[in-house]
């Protein structure tokens, strides 16, 4: 696969540019990339959708794509409009008029123009340097910190100064010869391996370059999560084995204990070694009486009777998730999701009795769907003490601002999930510093843990908690 390198920055760059004036229907940033996506136009033979993507990391790629590609879609996911404003205001509408570049340096320089309302034609200049470890852009000549993402010092706005012939240059002379400065204006499709023009080229060598820094990567991450969520649940099944098999053995018991009771009217007293009317020898246990042994023996058959029926339920809701991990079709009907006992129905009715606030004006919490997930939100200090150790379980997930005042959120998690998804977690993140005295503080750093790592050491003031452990994430206050 072949490496963005200077000399084919610059060509790929300049075969657009050869095509005509492009003009930039949307613009996006997000941490690692800005995306420019084109006005369709059929004289330039730009298709709905297409976009430049300049990558800053994993490392500085200059891209073709297409809006169905699943690179750009995890990109535009990552992109938050907020970011995209100065940038949408400087770009959306414009025209892509003149380029400059050294293939020498991995740096590009490109001209915009846009007519504003009172007919004056706007420049701006957008400069891109894909040095790795020093990836960023620059608008106008200002620095574009919105996507410095991983950039050391801040590049100049003009192009940079180059020496002698660096080796990919070198390699081009070489390979093109006298056609260098053809390949270099981007009018030699060969530069690229594959078929059709350089854009097309462009735009699959592209694909091929994103399925290697984006989607690898994040299917490796997904299939690792995967295997620690499948050694999990198989670990989980091993200890509801053990303990079913401890269980199997106090059940038998039963039959002796039942021999004992029966006979118990002429053995009351024994000790040690008894002898039954059918002639069997008992053992009891040492310093136990014969009643004492009964009664004992009763009550572990009934523990036991118990903890088969949980480890029942246990097991059917640890394979119902290994059925929701493996999303397999070709397994059976789902099982039915098991049943509590009745104690934690009426459990979960006085939580539903405690989410009432005390002076009777309605709930005293707020409650949102996020992708399946149950979300609540306390609305204050007294509030935010009751959901964390009256309404929530131990292992849902709690959220909250780092040292700043703001309300509690709680994810529900009935079925005991290891962890929720990513998508989740920072909707719920960007709840919790919506509802927070920092909502207008740009990005902020959320806590989360299980609510069972939550404590409140006596003498706390209301509301204020301590965190066992905890994990950060990094998000903008969204309502």
């Amino acid at each position: 696969m072949v490496a963005l390198d200077a000399p084919l920055l610059l060509a790929l760059a300049r075969a657009f540019l050869r095509t005509g004036a492009a003009q930039v229907e949307e613009v996006r940033t997000g941490p690692r990339a800005l995306l420019l996506t084109w006005v369709p136009d059929r004289r330039m033979g730009l298709e709905r959708g297409l976009a430049w993507v300049f990558l800053l990391n994993p490392r500085p790629e200059f891209w073709l794509l297409s809006e169905k590609d699943e690179a750009f879609r995890i990109l535009r996911s990552e992109s938050r409009p907020d970011l995209s404003r100065r940038w949408a205001l400087e770009f959306k509408g414009a025209r892509l008029v003149d380029l400059q570049g050294d293939p020498r340096e991995r740096w590009l320089g490109l001209e915009f123009h846009r007519r504003a309302i009172t007919g004056r034609i706007e420049k701006t200049r957008l400069a891109f340097q894909a040095i790795p470890g020093r990836a960023g852009l620059r608008l106008d000549g200002l620095e574009g910190c919105t996507v410095r993402l991983g950039m050391g010092s801040p590049f100049p706005a003009g192009p940079p100064d180059c020496g002698a012939d660096p080796p990919p240059l070198l390699r081009w002379r070489e390979a093109w010869g006298a056609r260098l400065q053809e390949a270099l204006s981007g009018g030699l499709p060969d530069i690229l391996t594959g078929e059709g023009d350089l854009r097309q080229r462009h735009r699959a060598w592209s694909l091929e370059r994103a399925s290697a820094l984006l989607l690898a990567p994040r299917q490796a991450s997904a299939d690792r999560r995967l295997q620690i969520e499948r050694q999990r649940l198989e670990r989980y099944g091993q200890a509801l084995a053990r303990d079913r098999s401890r269980h199997a053995a106090a059940l038998g018991l039963r039959s002796q204990a039942q021999a004992l009771s029966d006979e118990l009217w002429h053995l009351k007293g024994s000790l040690g070694q008894i002898r039954l009317e059918d002639g069997r020898v008992m053992d009891l246990p040492v310093g136990w009486s014969a009643q004492e042994a009964v009664q004992r023996w009763f009550q572990a058959v009934k523990k036991a009777e118990r903890g088969m029926a949980r480890v029942a339920v246990l097991e059917a809701e640890r394979l119902r998730q290994l059925v929701e991990l493996e999303g397999s079709v070709a397994v059976p009907p789902p099982l039915p999701r098991p049943t509590l006992p009745k104690a934690s129905s009426k459990k979960e009715g006085r939580r539903m009795e405690e989410a009432k606030r005390k002076d009777g004006k309605g709930r005293a919490f707020r409650t949102v769907m996020v992708e399946g997930f149950e979300v609540v939100i306390g609305k204050g200090d007294a509030d935010n003490d009751q959901l964390t150790f009256k309404v929530a379980a131990p292992a849902d997930f709690w959220l909250h601002v780092a040292g700043v005042p703001g309300s509690h959120v709680v994810i529900r998690n009935p079925d005991k999930l290891s962890e929720v998804p990513r998508e989740v977690l920072e909707r719920a993140a960007q709840l919790a510093a919506f509802h927070s005295k920092a909502k207008d503080g740009g990005k902020v750093e959320v806590h989360w843990c299980r609510v069972a790592d939550v404590s409140k050491p006596r003498g706390f003031a209301p509301g204020k908690v301590m965190l066992k452990s905890y994990k950060a994430v990094r998000v903008y206050p969204k309502e």
